[in-house]
Order: C-alpha cells, then structure tokens, then sequence
C-alpha cells in the first residue's frame, strides 16, 4: 500500500506509549490525517490525558473520539456471548476477544463519519487482535485500507518505541522511562488480563501482587455471601431484587466476586496465528454471571436444547477468539441460541465463599419445567408409569444385543 493512497486514517488510540508512537508514524510516514478514537469499556482508566496527548501531538479537537461505549458492549456483546454458556478451550471467558468486535465498529462507524479511507490499530503481528481488529473492518467496511505499523516498521521493541518517541518529542509517562509495568495488561467490563515478562515462563507462579480486582481465597472473607440473580430471556436484570442497566449489573457482580476472591485463571492458550502463549485473567463477574446462567437454563430449557447449546458452544467460542463475531454464521447461531432463551426467565440464588460459587436454590414461576409430582421419590400417585422404563431399555440395548450376539458367533 502506498503511503499517497491514504488520506485520513482512523487510528485505535489508547494514549499509551506503543499508539503514541503510532500516531506519530503515521504522520509522518503516510503524510496523512489523523483521527482518534479512545473507548471506555470500563477499563477504569481516566481517559482524558489521552485527549490531552492527542491535542499535543496535533490532532485537530474534532478529530478526537473519546466515546463511553460501556453500556452498548454489556448488552450487545457480553450478554449475547454469555446466552451461549461461552468458554473457550474450556476456561477461558473470552474478556478480551468480545471487546474487539466492538472496536472494529466503532473504528468503521468513525471512519465513515469522518470521510476516512483507512483504519489503524496497535495489534502486534504475533497476536490475535491484529485478526479480531482486521476481520470485523472488513466484514463491515469491505473496502476499507487497514495500516498496521508492527508488520510495517522496524520499531520491534520497547527500547526502539523508546527511542523514537523521545526523538519527534512524544511524552512519555515516568512508567516506561523506568521500565514500565511488568505486564502487557488489557481490561475491560468483563475482565483484565496480564501477558509478558514474568509470565512467559509457563512454569513460574503469578506474583500475588500481579492480581488488581480480586483478593486471594486465602484472603478472602471468613462468611459467605449470598446472592439473588434474576434473568429475562438468559439476561440478568438485577442483583438481589435491585435493577440496573447492564454494564452497572457487571461491574457490581466483578466488585462482589473479587472481594470474595472468584475468577481468577492461570492459562496457556493456543492462539489463533498458531503459538502457545501463557496469560493470566481476573473475570469475577464473569464466573459467577455464568454459573447462575447455566442454573437458571437447567429447569427452563429441554434436555435436548440445553444438549445442542452445549454441543454448538465449543465452536460458537472458537468464532469469537478468532475474530469471526460479523460472520454470517456466528449470527445464524447467535439467532438460534436467542431463540432459545425465550424461556429462561426467573432466578439463582449462589452462595460466595473463598473463591467458589456454588448454586444453592434456583426458581422459575413462569417457565419451569421441572415437575415435582414426576421427579418424586415419594408415592406419585400414578404421575409416572415406572413399567414404561422396560421397554424404554430394552430398546435402546437392541443394537448392543445384537452386536453382543454377533460377537458369541464369531467366537465359536
């Protein structure tokens, strides 16, 4: 791509040292326009000085999205992941994957507000972001130009970014001049996450002081706590009879588990460019959203439903880690996983103790099904026929006696 192909660019800017740098590239190497945009996903970050710095670096004040998108990711991509019983590789709850969709569309939105023909984003070319960040622009912008600097430059370390920065006059925060945070951290809503130094070695422990939102089980408090979750439709609507838009329903959910020390995860995962890479999260409210989800699933949904969500799950995970949330196929299943959630309505009560959530009693008045009268081990007054379990048995052992019979022959 040719820098003179590029008028305006739409860069994903979180005012840190690797996107400051960026907007100075890209300035002045494609001699392009830039536009800023800084989303508040809760990451609990005052997000001002990133204004501040982008005004300092010379990008116009209308030029500057700073946009507040806490309530929008909550509702339109938490809570949908999360009708879907989500995991990834079987512990990880995608905290930082269900955030890029989101980001890719804003950068697209701005892009076509703004007349830009190009986006720009900070994603190394080891990781998977880069992936997240570039299919969703695509899959809603088809024609948009996509810069990414770390598969373009040579600035391939801290000590280069460094270097540059200090060179074109680029403030640089005390923290990086005396070597920085000790990890490569990304939050949000849903959760943080911690990569890099100390934790590259797989075999090494976290350092307890590494953790931010949660305290350890150890120090966790000496009584559980109790809590009373509602859902409509597989949302959560309040906490303990008390109702709140989505993104407040998560964050006091994450206040609650961490101070009880739930969702912490140790994890290598496989990534999607093909390496194995170690991380560390914090998903307090995450773990205990899900839990009390899959509770409240197990009296409103059918057995065989509940058994192809569960089947359809692994692979609906797969799409999100791999960036392929605006896929015709991720929203086919999304529609089939939402039709689905027509009945789970009602409420969990779990119990918090030393980083565990553990259900303790669950209730729908409207859309229960289970049935008292059959699941009985008391006198059922004639409710369920035991008799019919025969033939029930017998059927389904036919194929099996006959294999069985089949196996006697063979051996005389």
């Amino acid at each position: 791509m040719s820098s003179g192909d590029i008028k305006k660019v739409v860069l994903a800017y979180s005012g840190g040292l690797d996107t400051s740098v960026i907007l100075k590239w890209l300035q002045d190497v494609y001699k392009c326009e830039v536009v800023t945009f800084t989303a508040d996903l809760g990451q609990g970050e005052e997000l001002e000085p990133a204004r501040a710095k982008a005004l300092q670096l010379g990008i116009k004040p209308g030029n500057i999205f700073i946009d507040d998108v806490r309530e929008e990711f909550v509702r339109d991509f938490v809570f949908p992941m999360f009708r879907a019983n989500t995991i990834y590789e079987g512990e990880y709850l995608l905290g930082t994957s269900i955030a890029r969709p989101l980001i890719a569309k804003r950068l697209v939105d701005i892009a076509r507000e703004t007349g830009a023909d190009a986006i720009s984003h900070g994603a190394t070319g080891k990781g998977n972001d880069q992936v997240r960040f570039e299919l969703g622009a695509y899959a809603l912008m088809p024609g948009v130009k996509i810069i990414a600097p770390w598969r373009e430059w040579d600035l391939l370390s801290r000590e280069k970014l460094l270097a540059y920065a200090e060179k074109h006059g680029i403030p640089i925060e005390m923290k990086h001049k005396q070597g920085g945070s000790p990890y490569s951290m990304d939050a949000n809503l849903l959760h943080i996450s911690y990569e890099g130094r100390h934790l590259e070695d797989p075999s090494a422990e976290a350092e307890e002081s590494m953790w931010r939102w949660t305290v350890s089980p150890e120090a966790a408090p000496d009584a559980a706590e109790y809590l009373d979750l509602e859902f409509e439709r597989g949302d959560l609507v309040s906490i303990n009879g008390q109702r709140m838009p989505a993104h407040e329903l998560l964050a006091t959910l994450n206040r609650i588990g961490g101070k009880h020390g739930i969702g912490r995860l140790d994890l290598v995962e496989n990534r999607y460019v093909g390496m194995k890479s170690r991380g560390c999260y914090e998903t307090p409210g995450g773990t205990i959203l899900l839990r009390a989800h899959r509770a409240i699933e197990s009296i409103t949904l059918d057995r065989e439903v509940a058994h192809l969500k569960d089947d359809l799950m692994p692979r609906y995970a797969s799409m999100i880690y791999t960036g392929y949330w605006w896929s015709p196929e991720r929203r086919a299943l999304q529609a089939l996983i939402d039709h689905t959630q027509q009945t789970v309505n009602g409420w969990v009560r779990l119990k918090l103790y030393k980083g565990n959530v553990v259900v303790v009693a669950r209730d729908s008045k409207t859309d229960s099904l289970f049935d008292p009268t059959i699941a009985t081990f008391e006198d059922d007054a004639g409710a369920y026929d035991q008799k019919d379990a025969a033939g029930f048995i017998k059927l389904n052992a036919l194929r099996m006696r006959i294999a069985a019979n089949a196996a006697i022959k063979r051996g005389k």
